[in-house]
């Protein structure tokens, strides 16, 4: 089976992350001829004296005029031995929730820096996130090397401050450092004579080695997304448990036991794709039977006997927070957990982390796009374990009660 890369580049606005990733697209012979002369023709309406890849991904009116990515675009490529998935996300601060949302599932993390201008703000924000998120590896892309003539003590300056900032936030995945140009072309697919004293990867290499294997090396964990019970004669006893296995391995004859309630039983048989089957795996989407009879439903978790997670009606998680409404203690709030929905109160907030200093800050409110800490008090249980260890059950969002909006991205620590 062809593997899957997912793949978020981020960084500070005008770093040229959709003219990286066009390059991608138009160096690995992704592109189809007529995406490639739209892009043509829109370059030479623009004005532009060269074919700008930027186009490629910039897909709304507004990204198009102003030469910005407000939106996640995402543009998917193959190779031979890959397929990538990838998300171009916004560099302006404003748009910071729209980057979470592109890294929360990435395997890895392409975080553009200018060679010239260096890290900003903003580049250390993405930078935290790519560490709160616990992102697999993050590729650092020193971008624009051609302006400051491809100097080897720069790009490693550069280097060496922006994985100092990731670790600061937090971040123990592998951390590599390309110097590239998006515009030329220089180590993206093809290696660059400008860059001799440069013996590592180039970036399309870089991306090959990210495969990240499936999480079934642990205990089962089955998030119970639909109940199905067939309504015809022929299938008056069937009751299937339908959903993702997020974790481990299920096999037929296995000890299972249902959360929170519980309740244990056997796994009679499965089914992946229509058809039934012995064993199933993480990243499957599958259907359970049980030996025994039990009282489940959407938001239930089937795990394995021999180690489940702890059911907890508190919590205290890191968050981003994604609303214009500031967050306060007191805040009621609906925390959705895998398929489990549960009401929720905003019990204190203990810290905002001050990205521009790497400082921890004592704070009373959260505004948007602040990464802090928070404490809630649940109105039921949840099976969760910390982030680190399952981003699947360590992971959670807050949704407004009234409005139902997603306003925070939470990890359990």
């Amino acid at each position: 089976m062809t593997a899957v890369v997912r793949v978020a580049t981020a960084g500070s606005v005008d770093d040229g992350k959709s003219t990286l990733i066009g390059r991608l697209l138009f160096d690995s012979k992704s592109l189809m001829t007529d995406q490639l002369d739209h892009v043509e023709e829109a370059s030479r309406r623009r004005g532009f004296g060269r074919t700008e890849l930027a186009l490629l991904t910039d897909g709304l009116r507004a990204e198009r005029e102003q030469g910005i990515t407000i939106d996640v675009a995402w543009r998917y490529f193959a190779t031979a031995d890959r397929r990538f998935i990838l998300a171009d996300t916004p560099g302006h601060v404003q748009y910071t929730r729209n980057m979470v949302t592109g890294a929360s599932t990435a395997d890895v993390a392409i975080v553009l820096l200018d060679a010239e201008r260096g890290a900003t703000d903003q580049t250390r924000r993405h930078l935290f996130i790519a560490a709160l998120l616990a992102v697999p590896r993050v590729i650092l892309a020193v971008n624009k090397m051609d302006r400051v003539a491809f100097d080897r003590v720069r790009y490693e300056v550069l280097v060496a401050d922006a994985e100092r900032w990731y670790r600061t936030g937090g971040g123990t995945a592998p951390v590599l450092g390309v110097p590239l140009s998006a515009l030329r072309g220089d180590n993206v697919v093809d290696r660059s004579a400008e860059t001799p004293w440069y013996a590592g990867p180039t970036l399309m290499e870089a991306l090959h080695e990210s495969v990240t294997p499936p999480d079934d090396h642990g205990p089962a964990r089955l998030p119970v997304q639909w109940v199905i019970r067939p309504q015809d004669e022929a299938h008056h006893d069937y009751r299937g448990l339908a959903g993702r296995l997020a974790a481990g391995t299920l096999s037929v004859g296995d000890d299972v036991i249902v959360m929170p309630a519980g309740h244990t039983s056997k796994v009679a048989r499965l089914e992946s794709g229509g058809a039934r089957v012995e064993c199933v795996r993480a990243g499957e989407s599958i259907v359970v039977q049980l030996k025994d009879d039990l009282d489940v439903s959407r938001g239930d978790l089937v795990c394995s006997l021999a180690s489940p997670p702890p059911a907890v009606e508190f919590l205290e998680v890191d968050v981003c927070w994604l609303s214009s409404t500031i967050l306060r203690p007191g805040a009621r709030l609906t925390v959705k957990h895998t398929t489990r929905r549960v009401k929720a109160v905003v019990e204190e907030i203990v810290h905002r982390r001050d990205v521009t200093e790497g400082a921890i800050e004592v704070a009373h409110q959260l505004s948007l796009n602040d990464l802090g800490r928070i404490k809630l008090r649940l109105a039921g249980p949840v099976c969760v374990e910390p982030y680190a260890e399952s981003r699947a059950l360590g992971s959670l969002l807050l949704i407004d009660e009234a409005s139902a909006d997603t306003v925070g991205a939470a990890m359990v620590r």
